[in-house]
């Protein structure tokens, strides 16, 4: 609805590259990780890129959550 609520208030959304900043950083990470492995616990191997992915989708709706649930 843009810079106001639907009753002319400002609405309390974050800035709207919040996301996806968070979106390209992940990301970036995951393609490191197909690379070259970041050798961290339960990242050891390049097949494992799958767990940062579903981190991200944690992450992002998180991210929405907080910002449009309250």
């Amino acid at each position: 609805m843009g810079a106001t609520g639907g009753m002319g208030r400002p609405s309390e959304e974050p800035a709207p590259g919040m996301t996806k900043a968070l979106s390209i950083v992940i990301i970036l990470i995951m393609a490191v990780q197909i690379i070259k492995p970041l050798g961290l616990p339960g990242l050891r191997k390049r097949s494992d890129f799958w767990k940062l992915a579903l981190g991200a989708l944690g992450l992002i709706s998180l991210t929405v959550i907080f910002s449009h649930g309250g």
